[in-house]
């Protein structure tokens, strides 16, 4: 065994060192290791060398290939493979939470909606897959990970590898592909598969974390012939709790002629719909959010510019914003958000593969031509389990009539969704904000720029928000976007508080003056209140406010979850990011904020890997990887945190946030040079532009100079910087709580309970 695993670690050692060995199987062994080049940790799976005599390395390629191309938040993406010393290997992200089988030993029967919740993100993880053609094969509780209350599939593709070796592969290996528990009728006869056969391991595994074991319990030959001859059990008959209607959900998952089974878009449809408690036994819903929006749902996609001048891209981009708004105001109605629909700008789209990726019923598509004064605009509204065409229309009509196009198109969305998933009437949904049609395209050239988040977009969209009021000073949403430029730009410390934050709650209230139904202005008016007023009661009562009025928007979600971890409500700040996920889950930006809040909560794991998660879907958002940074160097991997921070500063053009962060990780590491070198460069810096105290501070600390990074921390609360906010919260400043000054700070910022220690770690 010794003699394997050493000639193991030299085939591999130019790329990966092997640490430990976490799992085993008929197949392969799995180990812990390190990624030499990328500097993080990884699973390496190496497969027994008779399969891979049997398969070699180029069909063992080729078999793999598409299944290494799925990229779905479900989906335990494919980082590397090939051959090493003889023995075939890939490589995954290493999970650090556990495999459904280990939570299945602790606890056989689960909770219904942890169940369900699992369930729908296999299902969602099955249809994205089956849409490009590819079919797991081996659907079991081995082959799912769960962190996070999420669940990830492993292993897309080496079935369908194995199963290229052909018979004499099988018969040399003693393998059988597939788990007799969890396999289908048609792959146990040895028939051909489809995606309905992953429906039906699917839902063997939904009926063992229900029931207890699977539907067909035994040895193996005795499970697949009980299948083939005896019609699945109930699992409400072993669990009275389980409804009527989830338990008929499940025996259409295992309907023995695939003919008659779920599609897993159909199957994900229907975990959505069923009541899953049956009513003698309702209990209160988790604090724990569901994955997705199911029924009542849509998600607009981009509409493609089809301008002569692709430099109008803003304009048919602008159409999609304008339209996502005004679903939102429609009542049971669920509208994805803007960052998680424009995921797929750009991209091939099969609305099937979307709406099972966004866990949505409908999908609105479309595009936007422009020339001259006459717009050309079509739009198609589907229903993605089926695929079909609910409505289309296409409008010829001047360029002035742009907001009447809107109004229609949302009605006409209205209308087709009526009868079966909304209720009464609606009122008028698109509100003409300006009868400028120069100052509204300005606005919407301001609303790209600041999109894209960078200190010089930011700025540029600010100038265009400006112009937009120059033309029209009573257009409310260009005076919101004037705020959200400000707080943004406030935030990442390109501007001081003293200008930034000011600014942004007076075009806010300018807003509300103008229309008090802009309920966009109400976070932004929350958000300055607990980064610059330290105002604590009254930013939640805004935040309630504008949650309250519109739920569905995601960012008031998120700030509020800012909120309540820097006053250390952790649980209920999880709850807030659960749902500003929920309704956008493609978000880079707001699963990083995840990420941020379990740092402040001394979860420093679970950040990591919230942090990995969402640089999955941007590798490219600096925060992201400063943030990782942070949770890295609290956990003791300092090199993972330096390497994080590199990117960061790299990403953001050498931005003060990310100096600051890097040095006090240098400092942390023992580089105190480096570390003082670029306190100084930040010192210098302060001459041309703002630069936070509290940063500075926080790099002080970390060189063990306590009496400075306190005159800063008390510099920090004299300019109002609005990092002072996390004050009882933020790890980095631990080594000085004790300081009689530290508590006096914290009696200055009056948060709420008088608490002026850090909050206990989890234990």
């Amino acid at each position: 065994m010794h003699e394997v695993y050493d000639r193991l670690q030299t085939a591999l050692s130019d790329r990966y060192k092997l640490q430990r060995e976490i799992g085993r199987g008929g197949m392969a062994t799995v180990y812990e290791a390190q990624d030499l080049k990328h500097r993080r940790s990884v699973a390496v799976k190496i497969f027994h060398p008779g399969l891979a005599e049997s398969l070699g390395p180029e069909r063992f390629q080729r078999e793999i290939q598409i299944a290494s191309q799925l990229s779905h938040p479900h989906i335990l993406t494919l980082f590397d493979s090939g051959e090493a010393g003889g023995f075939l290997y890939y490589v995954m992200p290493f999970v650090r939470g556990e495999s459904l089988r280990a939570r299945l030993r602790r606890d056989p029967q689960l909770p219904v909606g942890e169940a369900l919740r699992i369930a729908r993100d296999i299902a969602s993880a099955l249809s994205y897959a089956h849409a490009y053609g590819v079919v797991h094969r081996d659907i079991k509780p081995e082959n799912v990970m769960l962190y996070e209350g999420e669940a990830m599939v492993a292993d897309f593709g080496i079935a369908k590898a194995v199963t290229a070796a052909g018979g004499e592969a099988l018969t040399q290996t003693g393998l059988i592909v597939g788990t007799p528990a969890y396999m289908s009728p048609e792959q146990a006869t040895g028939e051909a598969v489809d995606g309905r056969s992953d429906v039906y391991s699917l839902a063997c595994v939904l009926f063992e974390m229900l029931g207890g074991e699977p539907p067909f319990a035994g040895a193996p030959l005795a499970s697949l012939a009980r299948r083939l001859a005896e019609s699945p059990p109930s699992v409400r008959a072993r669990r009275e709790e389980v409804s009527d209607a989830l338990d008929q959900v499940i025996a259409g998952g295992l309907t023995r002629a695939r003919e008659g089974r779920y599609t897993a878009a159909e199957f994900l449809a229907a975990l959505g719909e069923a009541r899953l408690i049956a009513p003698a036994e309702s209990t209160a819903p988790t604090a724990a959010p569901a994955s997705g929006l199911g029924a009542g749902s849509i998600v607009v996609l981009p509409f493609a510019n089809m301008s002569p001048d692709p430099d109008t891209e803003y304009f048919s981009d602008g159409m999609t914003d304008e339209l996502i708004s005004a679903l939102t105001r429609v009542e049971g109605l669920h509208v994805v958000s803007r960052s998680s629909a424009f995921a797929f700008k750009g991209k091939p789209q099969d609305v099937r593969a979307i709406g099972a990726q966004l866990n949505v019923r409908t999908a609105l598509e479309g595009s936007v031509r422009k020339a001259g004064h006459r717009l050309r605009v079509t739009a198609q509204l589907t229903d993605v389990s089926t695929g079909y065409q609910l409505w289309s229309e296409v409008f010829d009509r001047d360029l002035e009539d742009v907001f009447a196009i809107q109004e229609e198109i949302s009605r006409a969305i209205v209308s087709a969704l009526r009868g079966k998933l909304l209720g009464p009437e609606v009122t008028r949904l698109v509100r003409p904000a300006t009868d400028d049609l120069e100052a509204y395209t300005l606005y919407l050239k301001g609303r790209q720029l600041w999109n894209r988040r960078t200190e010089q977009s930011l700025k540029l969209g600010l100038r265009h928000f400006e112009r937009a009021l120059e033309r029209d000073p009573r257009y409310g949403m260009a005076h919101i976007g004037v705020a959200d430029s400000y707080c943004i730009l406030g935030f990442y410390t390109a501007l001081g508080p003293s200008e930034s934050f000011p600014k942004a709650k007076a075009a806010a209230l300018r807003a509300l003056e103008l229309d008090p139904l802009l309920s966009e202005a109400r976070p932004t008016l929350a958000y300055v209140s607990m980064y610059h007023e330290w105002d604590w009661s009254g930013a939640e009562r805004q935040f309630r406010r504008a949650i309250s009025s519109n739920p569905g928007y995601a960012t008031a979600h998120q700030w509020y979850g800012n909120f309540l971890a820097i006053l250390g409500r952790f649980d209920e700040s999880m709850t807030e990011f659960g749902k500003a996920i929920a309704l956008d889950p493609l978000s880079p930006l707001r699963g990083a904020a995840l990420g941020w809040s379990y740092y402040f909560a001394r979860r420093y794991h679970d950040a990591i890997a919230q942090c990995r998660r969402a640089l999955e879907l941007d590798p490219h958002l600096p925060v992201t990887h400063l943030w990782l940074g942070l949770a890295c160097e609290e956990a003791g991997a300092i090199d993972e945190a330096l390497t994080a921070y590199e990117e960061g500063v790299r990403l953001s053009r050498g931005e003060p946030l990310g100096l600051a962060f890097l040095a006090h990780g240098l400092a942390r590491a023992g580089r105190r040079e480096e570390a003082e070198r670029t306190f100084s460069e930040l010192q210098d810096l302060r001459s041309r532009r703002y630069v936070s105290s509290y940063d500075l501070a926080v790099i002080r600390v970390g060189l063990d100079d306590r009496d400075t990074g306190l005159d800063l921390l008390e510099r920090g609360y004299e300019e109002r910087t609005h990092w002072m906010a996390l004050l009882q919260v933020d790890p980095r400043l631990d080594p000085i709580r004790s300081s009689p000054r530290f508590e006096r700070l914290l009696d200055l910022m009056r948060f709420p309970g008088g608490q002026s220690t850090r909050p206990p770690p989890p234990p």
